[in-house]
């Protein structure tokens, strides 16, 4: 049998062959409707923060990768700083003064209760033509929440939160100065994140990829998800048995960004016989698990980050003849994300190497 949903959970397994053939569908159906080149590279992510915790979220962030604190900005509903690095999507941390939280219902879970407006919320993309997109996409019957709203540099549009893989898309089209974010009635905020003088963070640049966890049942859909709001295709898996896991990338021609889907191969039963990636969702739910930036020279800048207090749930995993040398952090306090630094060797022309993923996927046990 294949892995579907019409199996009971105790059948239930996931196969990429059922997943390949309903990936191609979503390609036909996005071409029929017009879809195609609409949806570009990725602009931005949004991370919410608690608000008590947004300088020190900035801060660790321009303490520990290439990006660096570009602007910042509060009006009566949001405060919001934005962090550039050269060539890479910009990081957008925000934290609500006022209103409803629509992501706090996604952290009803027994590590995150305790910081429920903290998670990367949104993954943004550009468009050069907003409007056609969002007409194309209501057309079909997809989900928005609310119409394109007007900026004084941007037009954007934007999912509800997506419960199966815990984050929203939004859409982006730029009408003035590209990457400017502030304007109307915001006021630039008191305090800059100041960049410390460490040298190993001129070796960390652009955004590489983000890993969400997804339950083993929702991981064909999530991704067709995924596709069916981008231009963004199914690649490939890496399948770990002995630790119930599937590493699964999504690219698109060209860009930079790749975003990975995590899940079990197949579903939760008990916190005793769960595997790592399993027992990340019964945790803290779905949601992005860690970032991972580009890094050069990653042996003295792994050895920098640990001299400056970084904690690590890996070593250094890989190396030239993997094609990959790549580590994750602990996670953040501030953020609720695991950091990974990921150097690619000239040459390698994969994406992953299977060994790498398995052992930091059980490193990941440690959260």
């Amino acid at each position: 049998m294949e892995g579907s949903g019409k199996k009971s959970p105790a059948e239930f397994y996931n196969d990429d062959a059922l997943l390949q053939q309903r990936a191609g569908r979503v390609l036909e159906e996005r071409r029929r409707a017009g879809l195609d080149g609409l949806v570009g590279r990725l602009a931005a992510v949004i991370m919410g923060a608690e608000p008590e915790n947004l300088a020190a979220a900035a801060g660790e962030l321009v303490a520990t990768t290439g990006y660096r604190f570009d602007s910042g900005f509060e009006d009566a509903s949001l405060q919001w700083c934005v962090l550039k690095c050269r060539e890479s999507a910009d990081i957008i941390l925000e934290a609500r003064n006022t209103g409803v939280n629509p992501f706090v219902k996604l952290s009803d879970f027994p590590k995150v209760r305790q910081l429920p407006n903290t998670r990367l919320e949104t993954f943004v993309f550009e468009t050069l033509n907003l409007a056609g997109y969002f007409e194309i996409q209501r057309g079909r019957g997809l989900e928005f929440d609310g119409e394109i709203r007007r900026h004084d540099n941007f037009l954007i549009l934007q999912t509800p939160p997506l419960e199966m893989a815990g984050i929203s898309y939004g859409f982006i089209e730029w009408t003035g100065e590209w990457g400017r974010y502030g304007g109307g009635e915001a006021q630039p905020l008191p305090w800059r994140a100041e960049k410390p003088p460490k040298p190993w963070l001129d070796n960390v640049g652009l955004l590489d990829h983000a890993a969400t966890r997804v339950r083993a049942e929702d991981r064909d859909s999530a991704i067709l998800q995924f596709m069916t709001y981008t231009n963004y295709t199914f690649d490939f898996s890496i399948y770990v048995p002995p630790l119930n896991s599937i590493t699964n990338v999504a690219r698109m021609p060209g860009a930079d960004f790749a975003l990975v889907f995590t899940s079990g191969i197949r579903p939760f039963e008990s916190v005793e016989t769960a595997g790592p990636t399993e027992k990340f969702i019964y945790n803290y739910g779905p949601r992005v698990h860690h970032v991972a930036f580009r890094t050069e020279q990653i042996e003295s800048t792994f050895e920098g980050l640990k001299s400056d207090g970084v904690g690590f749930l890996s070593d250094l995993v890989g190396g030239p003849e993997e094609g990959l040398h790549q580590a994750f952090t602990a996670t953040s306090p501030n953020t609720l994300l695991v950091t990974e630094y990921i150097h690619r060797y000239a040459g390698f022309d994969g994406f992953f190497a299977r060994s790498n993923v398995a052992q930091l996927t059980e490193a990941t046990a440690r959260q």
